[in-house]
């Protein structure tokens, strides 16, 4: 036997409970074949001496926004700007905007699109309208907030969406935001963001595929070798109806560059009518994609996770679905605030029942306590009527839990997606919405582990710093951008559980774990080279990321000068 590639000299950290470290690693047909002793004597048609450097498995990105964050790496980039005044400079100079035609008949060069917009890196305020319409005029502007439960527009975009009338009333799930004289402020939250996205969408295939490979060639060298894309193909993280067939022309034109689970949002799914015998029964009406497809369909490449659906909004937007009212502080007075659901609870509950009826494992986004009750409670009755789902139900975020939801998480089975990602820029701004007493609640980690919850490594990508060895790092000390540890300082991991979480953890939440998350013979060789190792390095997120492999093959690779054929 020849093996394809052969990694010698290395520090591997293989996440195998059976067999945790070796020195050598072999790959054939892109599948670990075998460790030390088993490979050492064969030959190989690559070998690779790493002189030391540590091999771990790919990390997994358990939750991210891969169109759009590929998307943005083309639009107008604002998340650098500090101050009101910095961030009109950057718009008043952004030059003519290229593309195609966009949906609804309006040209894509016509708007501004910016990405990357935080209030929180301009002392907690937001752009004045009237400046955005001096500075762009009739040019419609569309501007992201980083966390992707609002945006900033300006007064052309709300009018051609028709929306600038005091009495426009908000969309179910929404808010247009306005002054005490009824005028829209240019912040549209949740919902409200769909009226101006309609259009600007749909995005053609050829350009999300583009974006695709702008995102994952990035991905690549941050050593991410799967993700999972939460949520396309409708609602306002949608990008195109045929989402799904841009993921297909981009794993087929080797323009993916790492593995990628897709969850639709579950505004897509609809009716899908077969034989009598193949419906749920007396339960709800059969809910799914064309040809019955759900949960699972796929290949190790590309495949189709969880149905994804929002039921309530964000910790950063204090549009969570929280208990106690989110805490007044500076400017703002949340009297009365404790956030809302995207749809009334019965109907989030009908519609999911129908999804999972159907077959679909569901990941529901749930940041507040409020929307995790709820979400908890619909997965386990689902679970209990129709019984467990090909792969794990998910909570989303999960970011507010309180001590008696740790227990009936872990008794659902129900995986969670924290993301640490959050404690940099946004960790002091959620402690001052929160207050001392609810933040011991927030972002939770350790006592996930310890209740037996899945913890699976995320980012939320572009919402906030996708880099693992960061996420790594923020997971082990939970500082914010002043120093403070953000939460309950108990709730910080070991770097063990940090690399858990972003490889075995990711691989069993995604519903992999057969296949990916160590490295073991029979497990895709999908590995992340390192300058040093996460469980003893000083800073993890100080480590470099020397080279990625997906199947055996490098996606990125600093390492070629050591490498030769036998």
């Amino acid at each position: 036997m020849k093996l394809d590639l052969l990694l010698r000299n290395a520090d591997i950290i293989t996440m195998d409970p059976d067999r945790p470290s070796a020195r050598s690693l072999g790959v054939w047909r892109g599948l670990v074949v075998g460790l030390d002793e088993d490979v050492d004597d064969l030959a190989a048609a690559e070998i690779l001496d790493l002189g030391g450097a540590t091999v771990t498995p790919g990390f997994i990105d358990a939750h991210c926004h891969t169109t759009w964050f590929g998307l943005g790496l083309a639009e107008l980039d604002v998340s650098k700007a500090r101050g009101l005044e910095e961030l009109y400079g950057l718009l008043e100079a952004a030059g003519p905007a290229s593309g195609t035609d966009a949906g609804a008949g309006v040209k894509a060069e016509s708007w501004l699109m910016a990405t990357g917009f935080s209030q929180q890196r301009h002392g907690g305020e937001f752009p004045d309208i009237r400046e955005l319409d001096r500075i762009t005029g009739e040019r419609p502007l569309f501007m992201r907030h980083n966390s992707g439960h609002m945006a900033v527009v300006n007064s052309a975009a709300l009018r051609l969406a028709g929306a600038e009338s005091p009495s426009y009333a908000d969309p179910d799930g929404g808010v247009i935001v306005r002054d005490s004289a009824g005028r829209p402020t240019g912040l549209v939250q949740e919902t409200a963001q769909a009226l101006i996205q309609q259009l600007i969408l749909p995005y053609s295939i050829d350009q999300i595929a583009a974006a695709l490979e702008r995102a994952t060639r990035h991905y690549a060298s941050e050593g991410i070798t799967s993700f999972t894309e939460a949520g396309v193909g409708g609602g306002w993280i949608g990008h195109s109806p045929v989402e799904i067939a841009a993921y297909q022309r981009a794993a087929a034109n080797g323009r993916l560059h790492a593995r990628a689970q897709v969850m639709p949002v579950l505004d897509v799914l609809h009716r899908v009518d077969g034989h009598g015998d193949d419906g749920p029964g007396d339960g709800p009406a059969a809910a799914g994609l064309d040809l019955g497809i759900t949960s699972g369909f796929g290949n190790e490449y590309l495949s189709l996770g969880p149905a994804k659906v929002f039921l309530d909004g964000s910790l950063l937007g204090e549009t969570a679905a929280v208990s106690h009212e989110f805490c007044s502080h500076g400017q703002k007075d949340n009297t009365g605030n404790t956030g809302y659901f995207q749809a009334e609870p019965a109907l989030l509950r009908e519609r999911i029942e129908a999804a999972y009826a159907s077959g679909w494992s569901i990941a529901a986004h749930a940041i507040g306590d409020r929307a995790v009750d709820l979400a908890i409670d619909i997965l386990a009755d689902c679970d209990a009527t129709y019984g467990p789902r090909s792969m794990p139900n998910r909570i989303e975020h999960a970011s507010m839990t309180r001590p008696e939801q740790l227990r009936r998480l872990a008794a659902a089975g129900i995986a969670v997606t924290p993301q640490s990602s959050f404690f940099h820029d946004g960790g002091d701004s959620m402690a001052a919405s929160l207050g001392p007493e609810r933040l011991r609640w927030a972002y939770r980690a350790s006592s996930f582990l310890s209740a037996g919850v899945t913890l699976a490594g995320s980012s939320d990508r572009p919402v906030a710093d996708g880099n693992v060895l960061r996420g790594m790092q923020a997971f082990v000390d939970r500082r914010t951008s002043t120093g403070a540890v953000f939460g309950n300082p108990s709730e910080r991991l070991s770097p063990h559980e940090a690399l858990a979480a972003y490889t075995t953890g990711a691989a069993a939440a995604t519903g992999m774990s057969a296949v990916k998350g160590s490295l073991a013979p029979g497990k895709l060789a999908d590995f992340t080279v390192l300058s040093g190792s996460p469980l003893r390095a000083h800073r993890i997120a100080e480590l470099e990321v020397l080279a990625t492999a997906v199947g055996g093959r490098f996606t990125h690779n600093t390492l070629t000068s050591l490498q030769h054929s036998s």
